[in-house]
């Protein structure tokens, strides 16, 4: 008898595009039933979360080439408290980025280390192209075939979840 798994899904967003990725993830997920899916926006996320999660994906928007402050924020309130107690647990990273990314997914990475997190997948960044500050203040739509990306890893992180691969 098997027991059923979460999936913690902790994000930030301010112009949409995150939160756009983070529910594809979650669409994505839903197809395992023996998951069950909790989105929780940064700021309402904490360590119970976490102790209470068998996987993570932490999905941000890029923040002057970083992780959104509310997304470290997060990171900060939950770190020693998780510290040791979510040892192997699998995670994925997604990133809503206007130029780049990598620097965003390399600080989630980095924590996620210290935590001594697997990564289940190459950080999935998606690249809005916004350079201007009206682009970048501007609500985003993420295109349909990144979303299918998002909905994929959601897919593909439940269904090990649910088979005990991760």
């Amino acid at each position: 008898m098997s027991t059923r798994k979460t999936l913690l899904v902790v994000y930030h967003s301010m112009t949409d595009g995150t939160r756009q990725m983070a529910q594809a993830v979650c669409d994505g997920a839903g197809a395992q039933p023996e998951v069950a899916t909790r989105l929780l926006y940064a700021s309402q996320a904490g360590p119970a979360d976490m102790l209470a999660a068998d996987g993570f994906i932490f999905a941000t928007p890029e923040n002057l080439a970083a992780i959104s402050g509310q997304l470290k924020d997060f990171f900060d309130r939950s770190y020693y408290a998780v510290l040791d107690h979510v040892n192997g647990r699998p995670y994925a990273c997604l990133v809503c980025a206007g130029s780049d990314g990598h620097n965003a997914a390399r600080q989630v990475e980095r924590i996620a280390t210290g935590w001594r997190l697997k990564p289940i997948a190459d950080p999935l960044i998606v690249c809005t192209h916004a350079q201007t500050p009206e682009a970048i203040l501007k609500p985003k739509r993420i295109p349909a075939d990144e979303l299918s990306r998002c909905r994929a890893l959601g897919e593909a992180m439940a269904a090990g979840l649910s088979l005990g691969v991760f």
